[in-house]
């Protein structure tokens, strides 16, 4: 009985922190986003289109709710839904306010790099 008592600690312990492993890449994932969505006058381009940062954000979100369980991590949601047109293979980029460009993968990397979770 004693052993069974343990295992079941075990168990929940094991759940409730794969929970919160979860919820802190949500969190770092919902950080990407917001840190897109609330850049000042830069432009997100998409397959030669650029759009402002409120219809990124948007853009993202459907990407993101599309990969449904394909996506697990900060990473993930990088490299599947953030990266580049999954029609053109093209990738993202931002276009920020001073003229100067960057591929959206090495803008949500150096960001994941600065969340404090």
């Amino acid at each position: 009985m004693r052993g069974l008592i343990c295992l079941l600690i075990l168990s929940i312990s094991a759940f409730g922190h794969a929970e919160d492993s979860k919820s802190l890449e949500g969190r770092k994932i919902d950080f990407l986003i917001a840190s897109i969505e609330t850049l000042q006058g830069a432009q997100f381009i998409r397959n030669g289109t650029a759009y402002n940062a409120k219809a990124a954000a948007d853009h993202l979100r459907l990407k993101l709710r599309m990969a449904g369980s394909r996506v697990s991590t900060a990473d993930d949601f990088i490299r599947l839904c953030a990266s580049a047109s999954s029609v053109s293979g093209t990738p993202y980029q931002i276009r920020f306010t001073d003229g100067s460009a960057v591929t959206s993968e090495a803008y949500f990397r150096q960001k994941l790099i600065e969340f404090k979770p």
